[in-house]
């Protein structure tokens, strides 16, 4: 590890003297690119200075230790335990930014909401679970859009399908997926029973057209007359899309706009991620298993969260982090969670990674 951020210093330099050239200043394209490469590598250089910074200050403090006068040497080794502290710490912050990068990270997401056993009461908590999506996105200045959604009677959603848009969006969210189980006297409980219910979450990096390549061969589309509530939200057009992958068998839909190009541009933006999806879930079941349980399955049939209203507590039970915040949570304070299960997977990261020494 060590010899590998050598190589990033030099390779660092390198950017700084290209950066500095008047042909590079002149051609904006190479500059942002350069720029990009030189921003992202910034970290890491100054995490690896402090880290020889302060080995070389604990050095400097070495010879003090055989100094004649004994405060001196009390001095000094508290000195140099104060310093390997502080040099744990900055190897540790190192590691952290050499851990191998996710490349979705960077991407927008495609938050994909399903009601799942438990009736009209699981279609409500689906509901819950936008609103909370939705609020979490705005306190971290994201935009939002509703691709796709299939609502109930009583204002659940049988599906829906948001596209999240913004800085580092899957980095926050990709933990996400999975059964989210909620506990609660349902509305329609006339006798005050406590019913469990089930929603699944499936977040997906949003595909780019230079991610997937789709064949048009390989496309079915038809187009239909929307269906809704009745009145004014019974379309008299044939603007709803949907769209077969023949190869797969996927199939999306889309009727939300009266625009038939519009549903058809959003079923792609759909079709695209959850291909994207397939193609790195075969990816992922052919890397070790030792590999799978470090960054964890991902499996959107696993159970990974339990909100229970009468207890006002939330669960998750990847990492055992019981909050009695649901509430809070619910209002789209989802750190509270999120940041739990960063630390936990970047600390199981870094047990597979080699120490700098």
């Amino acid at each position: 590890m060590f010899a590998k951020v050598k190589d990033i210093e030099t390779r660092f330099e390198a950017l700084e003297e290209k950066l500095a050239q008047p042909d590079i200043l002149k051609d904006q394209k190479a500059y942002q690119k350069f720029m990009k490469e030189h921003s992202q590598l910034s970290p890491i250089i100054e995490s690896f200075r402090r880290y020889e910074a302060i080995q070389e200050e604990i050095e400097n403090n070495r010879p003090l230790l055989d100094d004649a006068d004994p405060e001196m040497r009390k001095l000094a080794r508290e000195e140099i335990e104060a310093l390997k502290t502080e040099l744990q710490d900055a190897e540790h912050g190192l590691t952290l930014l050499l851990l191998p990068k996710d490349p979705n990270d960077e991407k927008n997401t495609l938050l994909e909401i399903r009601a799942g056993t438990g009736g009209e009461e699981a279609a409500l908590f689906a509901a819950d679970l936008l609103r909370m999506y939705g609020r979490y996105a705005e306190l971290k200045g994201w935009r939002t859009e509703i691709l796709s959604q299939s609502q109930t009677g009583m204002g659940g959603f049988k599906e829906v399908i948001l596209l999240i848009t913004g800085d580092r969006v899957y980095s926050r969210l990709k933990y996400e997926s999975g059964v989210h189980r909620v506990q609660r006297v349902p509305e329609t409980e006339a006798q005050g029973r406590i019913h469990t219910s089930a929603v699944t979450v499936a977040v997906l990096p949003e595909a780019e057209e230079i991610d997937v390549e789709i064949d048009p061969e390989d496309l079915r589309i038809d187009v239909y007359r929307s269906s809704g509530c009745g009145g004014q939200h019974v379309n008299t057009t044939d603007s709803a899309v949907r769209i077969t992958h023949l190869p797969t068998g996927l199939v999306v839909t889309c009727q939300d706009e009266k625009s038939q190009h519009k549903n058809k541009a959003k079923a792609m933006k759909v079709l695209r991620s959850r291909l994207l999806d397939m193609e790195q879930a075969e990816q992922q079941s052919r890397i070790s298993e030792e590999r799978r349980h470090m960054v964890g399955s991902g499996d959107r049939s696993e159970r990974i969260r339990t909100y229970n209203f009468p207890q006002g507590r939330i669960t998750d039970h990847r990492i055992g982090l019981t909050l009695y915040k649901i509430d809070t949570v619910l209002q789209g304070e989802l750190d509270l969670v999120v940041e739990p299960l960063i630390n936990h997977f970047q600390t199981e990261a870094l047990k597979h990674s080699t120490s700098i020494h």
